[in-house]
């Protein structure tokens, strides 16, 4: 009867003051980043219905790399202008938080983005077909793989252009992901950036079935954890009757001030409320592949487009992580000592789960697969830290992780047999004497991967390990560690097996890339060595974008 009551008082004053009801207030500029990169995703759709199929390709290329850099440039104003630190604020009505760790977060994505995009674009490693150069992607990705529809595309020399504004798409779900101040906001967030991703993941020109297989894979684990995800939405909501990041924390660590009548039953109920937030950290453990939400991640790697899969690796983790530290720093401070020992438990089985099973592994995709789950909970050593050390350590090792990932997976591209792609590691064997050069870089984001000093992932290894050990989380450094040592030998394997085995007669070549793709490896390799040799100004700016508005 209550809430029909206070239902029925909302109808009088509708009425008693017609033409009264506020608009909503914006910040347009605050979300200029978002708005340039959706805008552009728009309009890239509009090209692909109305412009010439010949002109598709450097119509969207251009577009794309223009949107994405206006897009860094607009976040680099708005930290300029003080939005990360001094003028740090919630806008457009509370949905949205524009603070350091948001800001910091979309210019990593933003750059990471314009980076894989030059990988998708490349289209000098396959041979051309009927005189046309191919990429990396089917030709028509309607057509049943194999079909006589699909052989006619490939003749005339059709081109898939539509993954750059799907591309777009999905940059744009992930700049709101991490800045998502409401639970709402935050589940629109994670479908806007998901759902491209599963299309992407079935494009593979070579290969179809195995990337449509991945591709539906990851769709029906995706929709069980969005499904896990938005339950706990409803359940938070019935504990604290908000949706938004300040009310359930002021909930949570307050108790109910005004309690709503219509919620009067529920609020304040701690069962909803552990419920709630187990279900939705599942949600985000799965988008970071945190062990045990981790089985999508090998078969999705192995069987997307190598562009997608290092694009996925790459920026899905940093919005991941974003959503992940602000839910738990932001929302669910005061439940610290109910959330930390799981994600204790979800850290050792992560870092260990992830450096034991890539020993086993015979692809080099499903290797960095399993390589980046150990990473995942690396990561969640820092987040664990509970402190801003652990904030900026967090930040700096997903800027500088992804820019080696994106790195790897632009060498994988180059090293080609008969069949496309040789990502067996027997075939990698020798490939130092055939090209010093391509493994040489190869190496170089190996040893990244394992932490060796002078790297960037020593850097950002030594960052989180730190703040945990200060938080208090000794024998979680241990085992991180530990986890370290087991990691560094199937990278160091890799790296025997590419110098001082004996290349095999009919072994891979190395394909010679367009400046995209060589563009894109040295972007990775100059990150990896200058965040390593001098990662002392990285650190800083990750420590000043390191407090969340609240």
């Amino acid at each position: 009867m209550s809430s029909v009551a206070s239902v029925h008082s909302l109808w009088k004053v509708a009425a008693g003051a017609p033409g009264k009801i506020p608009g909503p207030h914006i910040e347009y500029a605050q979300l200029s980043p978002t708005l340039i990169v959706l805008g552009a995703a728009v309009l890239g759709i509009l090209i692909e219905a109305c412009v010439p199929r010949r002109h598709r390709y450097y119509s969207q290329l251009l577009l794309s790399l223009v949107a994405l850099a206006a897009a860094f440039a607009a976040v680099i104003g708005l930290a300029a202008g003080g939005f990360g630190t001094s003028k740090a604020h919630i806008a457009a009505m509370g949905a949205i938080a524009v603070d350091g760790p948001a800001l910091f977060l979309q210019g990593t994505i933003l750059l990471v983005s314009l980076i894989a995009v030059f990988t998708f674009a490349e289209r000098r490693l396959d041979p051309a077909a009927h005189g046309n150069r191919v990429d990396s992607f089917a030709a028509q990705a309607a057509a049943v793989p194999g079909s006589a529809a699909e052989q006619a595309a490939v003749k005339a020399g059709f081109t898939t252009t539509e993954v750059f504004p799907i591309v777009l798409f999905a940059v744009g779900g992930m700049l709101v992901f991490p800045a998502a101040n409401d639970l709402l906001t935050l589940f629109v967030a994670l479908e806007v950036f998901s759902l491209p991703l599963y299309i992407l993941c079935a494009l593979a020109r070579r290969q179809r079935l195995l990337s449509q297989e991945s591709a539906v894979k990851y769709f029906l684990l995706g929709a069980f954890s969005s499904a896990f995800l938005l339950f706990g939405v409803a359940l938070l909501y019935g504990y604290a009757g908000t949706v938004t990041y300040a009310g359930i924390a002021e909930v949570v660590s307050d108790g109910a001030k005004q309690i709503d009548p219509a919620l009067a039953g529920s609020m304040g109920n701690d069962a909803l409320l552990l419920i709630g937030a187990a279900l939705v950290l599942m949600g985000l453990l799965f988008k970071v592949g945190a062990v045990p939400f981790h089985m999508w991640t090998p078969d999705v790697y192995q069987g997307a487009p190598t562009p997608v899969t290092g694009f996925m690796a790459a920026a899905t983790k940093v919005a991941a992580f974003g959503a992940l530290l602000r839910l738990l720093y932001v929302v669910l401070p005061g439940m610290r000592w109910d959330w930390r020992p799981v994600m204790w438990g979800v850290a050792i089985l992560t870092m260990l789960g992830g450096a034991i099973i890539a020993i086993t592994q015979t692809d080099i995709k499903r290797l960095l697969a399993y390589s980046s789950i150990a990473h995942a909970g690396f990561i969640l050593a820092g987040v664990i830290a509970t402190s801003e050390d652990g904030i900026s350590s967090v930040l700096f090792y997903l800027g500088a992780y992804s820019f080696v990932t994106l790195g790897a997976f632009a060498v994988i591209t180059l090293v080609r047999d008969a069949g496309g792609e040789a990502t067996q590691l027997s075939k990698w064997a020798g490939l130092g004497r055939r090209s010093p050069l391509v493994a040489a870089v190869f190496a170089i984001f190996l040893l990244a991967f394992a932490g060796i000093p002078l790297t960037s992932g020593f850097a950002g290894k030594f960052a989180v390990f730190k703040a945990a050990a200060q938080s208090g989380a000794g024998w979680l450094v241990v085992i991180g560690v530990l986890s370290s040592a087991i990691a560094a030998f199937f990278y160091i394997r890799v790296i025997v097996l590419m110098f001082f085995n004996e290349p095999k007669v009919d072994g891979p070549t190395v394909a010679v890339p367009s400046p995209l793709t060589t563009t894109a490896i040295a972007i990775g390799v100059t990150a990896t060595l200058v965040l390593g040799l001098a990662p002392q100004y990285f650190l800083e700016l990750a420590g000043q974008a390191g407090t969340f508005v609240r």
